[in-house]
Parts: C-alpha cells; sequence; structure tokens
C-alpha cells in the first residue's frame, strides 16, 4: 500500500514538472516574439532592460492568469501598438509591410526580363 501511495506521489511531482516546463517554455517563445522597446533589434527574451523584464513579468503573470498566447499579444498590441511583434499578424495596417518584398520581387524580375529582351534584339 505504501509503494502504490510513493508512485502516485511521484507521479504527481513529475507532472507538475512537466506543466511548468511547458508554460515557461510558452514564455520564452512568446518574448522572442516581442520587441524591446528600449534596447533597438533586441527581443524582450534577449534584453535585460527594465522595460523587457517588466515584460517578461507580465508574460508569466498572464500565463498564470490562463490566458492564451493570442490574447496576450492581443493585450501588448492594444497596450503598445504592432511595432512590439516581431511577426505582425496581416491585418489592414500591415498590407503594405506584407506585400512590399513581393512586389519588389515581381518589379525587379520585370526589370531583369526586360533587360534580357533589350540585349536579344
Amino acid at each position: 500500500m505504501k509503494l502504490n501511495q510513493y508512485f502516485l506521489i511521484i507521479f504527481f511531482v513529475f507532472c507538475s514538472n512537466l506543466t511548468f516546463a511547458g508554460e515557461k517554455n510558452l514564455q520564452n517563445e512568446i518574448t522572442k516574439n516581442l520587441r524591446c522597446l528600449i534596447c533597438q533589434g533586441q527581443s524582450v527574451y534577449d534584453s535585460d532592460s527594465e522595460f523587457a523584464n517588466s515584460i517578461k513579468s507580465l508574460v508569466a503573470e498572464k500565463l498564470k492568469e490562463g490566458n492564451s498566447e493570442k490574447e496576450i499579444y492581443k493585450y501588448l498590441k492594444a497596450r503598445y501598438g504592432d511595432w512590439i511583434l516581431y511577426d505582425p499578424e496581416f491585418s489592414k495596417n500591415t498590407y503594405f509591410l506584407w506585400l512590399l518584398p513581393l512586389l519588389l520581387f515581381l518589379f525587379g524580375g520585370a526589370i531583369i526580363f526586360k533587360l534580357f529582351n533589350i540585349r536579344k534584339n
């Protein structure tokens, strides 16, 4: 009987550790996708500024409250704007951001095609 109790206790300890590890991985993934507004070009995960530390604790608190990744991003976007995300969503405000590389590729391809046709003639 005692052996069963020990196995039960060990099982619950391992389950709680796995839950904590999963939550920590999600927190790291979220903070890697957030831009530090103080440090130029660093993610919140990489930065050690006061702002980054407050965002890290905010993300941990939101995860403990049971918020999903999308809800956390939505909260941070409402508070700091789209610029805080390294990978912004496709919306009416980011059409230009997402379509510019495609347009540049097509425009460059058209120029190259035109140059090859001129040289053949």
